[in-house]
């Protein structure tokens, strides 16, 4: 009896938490691809249209333009997310005075709600109201049109989008720095390597699994990325920042499409598991090196 006990214990613990996961997240997705496969309003009833929906997708201009934005704007913001926040990792890591002040202040940009990081920088980077333009002017410069041109739209948002979210994985890079033996950088000295020859010959294959880890959790927040680009550009200028998210929350909740709006929402998954088993592959599952 004590047996028994002993191995239906651990699977009780686990059951609010599989309760929770089956109710808000497992059974939702599955209802999402059913749904993909309908047409409906989200009030009158379903109407079954097979693949219709995703062959549609094909021919949709909106979508196809709003998935090129977005797989640009992840391919440029996640690498500029890795490479700052395991810059701020490496500086804070090395013995400088106020290390744990500059950590809270590199920190700090993820406390803020998204709509509000999106609103201050708004302000900041407005054409004719905003900061950043009148401090140029001041000093005799043109203005820049940060959110009304494209090409600086894009620039603008994944600026604002790393400096929003750098400080959260550099938290979690320094983390990883900090689990690496001392050892392995007292033999390097020993043997005259320098800064950079540890670098790349120790921390960053012993970071390897943490690394896997940022890359894997900032595709998956830069893909989902909404809030903040609604608040900066709204998606403009004409359209050249509205990404997948925004299209999906449009298409289903303005026009009243819920089965073409899950069907664009199942490819967003299928792209996600994409982008992540490929980094999965590339980074050999996280593994470290071996030595």
């Amino acid at each position: 009896m004590k047996n028994l006990e002993m191995k239906i214990f651990p699977y009780l613990m686990l059951a609010p938490m599989m309760i929770i996961f089956t109710l808000y997240l497992f059974w939702p997705a599955i209802n999402g691809v059913w749904i993909s496969f309908h047409n409906w309003d989200g009030l009158n009833p379903m109407t079954f249209l097979g693949i219709d929906n995703y062959t549609r997708l094909l021919d949709d201009r909106h979508f196809v333009r709003a998935f090129t934005s977005t797989m640009t704007f992840t391919a440029i913001t996640v690498p500029a997310i890795y490479v700052v926040s395991l810059g701020l990792a490496l500086m804070l890591t090395r013995k400088i005075k106020m290390s744990g002040l500059f950590r809270a202040i590199f920190y700090w940009p993820t406390m803020i709600s998204s709509i509000i990081v999106g609103l201050s920088w708004r302000f900041l980077l407005g054409e004719s109201f905003g900061l950043i333009n009148f401090i140029l002017t001041s000093i005799g410069l043109e203005p820049v049109r940060w959110v009304t041109n494209a090409s600086m739209a894009m620039f603008s948002i994944v600026f604002v989008t790393t400096w929003s979210l750098a400080g959260y994985y550099m938290v979690m890079l320094i983390a990883g720095i900090k689990s690496i033996s001392e050892t392995y950088y007292e033999a390097a000295e020993i043997d005259g390597a320098s800064f950079w020859q540890q670098f790349f010959f120790i921390t960053l294959p012993l970071l390897r699994p943490m690394s896997l880890l940022v890359l894997v959790l900032s595709t998956v927040t830069v893909v989902r990325s909404f809030p903040l680009i609604l608040a900066l550009t709204g998606g403009g200028p004409a359209g050249a920042t509205r990404f997948m998210v925004q299209q999906i929350h449009e298409t289903g909740f303005s026009r009243l499409q819920m089965g073409y709006a899950s069907a664009m929402a199942v490819v967003l998954f299928v792209v996600l598991a994409i982008l992540t088993a490929v980094q999965f592959r590339l980074n050999r599952g996280g593994g470290q090196d071996a030595h």
